[in-house]
């Protein structure tokens, strides 16, 4: 059975976190059994690189990425009706897909587009390298939110075929709905702020949101390869 862990004060509460860094530091705090340990940690770029960041460093863990991606709806980007990972294996929200009635030209342009994006981020995140063995290791599969949880649904099953000892979701906010598709998938689930109801949106748990770069992105991983000061977990909200 899933192991889920929350923060039960902060269920159904917006503004919780000051930013991902914040928040990256608290479910590190949730995390502590996984100190110097065979585990990989592995965030999801863009938003879930400097969550991954805090996490990584606070617990003296490798930090990498798994690039996945969004199958965007034409009309309205921010919006996905499913998710492709890195071996090209899609993951389609069938119930909203039937309800956009996109055509299969459609659908397939919508994939190509996401593919050439993946290997554009593959070379440019991780110099087109594979994930190293998993084989009998932890994994933390971090992001910055659980909203449909199709985009975290990919990178599981990619993850997954590479048989890793344990595999852990880190996330600092997600939708209820989202949380009970994902845990069944996963052996361990930390997700500190748990909201219900119909609307949901990743940003409305941060003080201080914005969209990630690319550049930012690469920042943080040369920032990790440099050796780092011991720090001690302190709160952040």
């Amino acid at each position: 059975m899933t192991t889920i862990v929350e923060e039960p004060g902060w269920r159904d509460r917006v503004q919780v976190f000051a930013d991902r860094s914040a928040a990256g530091r608290r479910l590190a705090e949730k995390l502590t059994q996984y100190k110097n340990t065979q585990t990989l940690v592995l965030g999801i770029p863009s938003g879930g690189v400097p969550v991954a960041f805090e996490i990584a460093r606070a617990l003296d863990l490798p930090l990498d990425l798994v690039i996945v991606r969004k199958l965007q709806i034409p009309w309205n980007p921010e919006a996905g009706f499913g998710a492709v990972n890195p071996d090209g294996e899609v993951i389609f929200n069938q119930a909203l897909l039937e309800r956009l009635r996109l055509s299969q030209d459609e659908i397939n342009a919508q994939i190509e587009k996401t593919l050439k994006i993946l290997r554009q981020r593959q070379n440019l995140f991780r110099g087109g390298q594979p994930l190293p063995d998993l084989t009998d290791y932890s994994v933390i599969l971090v992001d910055d939110g659980l909203a449909s949880g199709y985009t975290m649904l990919a990178a599981i099953k990619y993850l997954r075929q590479r048989s890793p000892g344990k595999l852990v979701v880190a996330v600092p906010t997600g939708s209820l709905r989202t949380v009970n598709l994902i845990k069944s998938e996963v052996d361990e689930l930390v997700c500190l702020n748990i909201r219900s109801g119909l609307a949901f949106a990743v940003a409305d748990a941060y003080q201080n949101w914005y969209d990630l770069g690319d550049a930012e992105v690469i920042a943080i991983l040369e920032n990790y390869r440099q050796p780092q000061p011991e720090t001690k977990l302190k709160p952040d909200c």
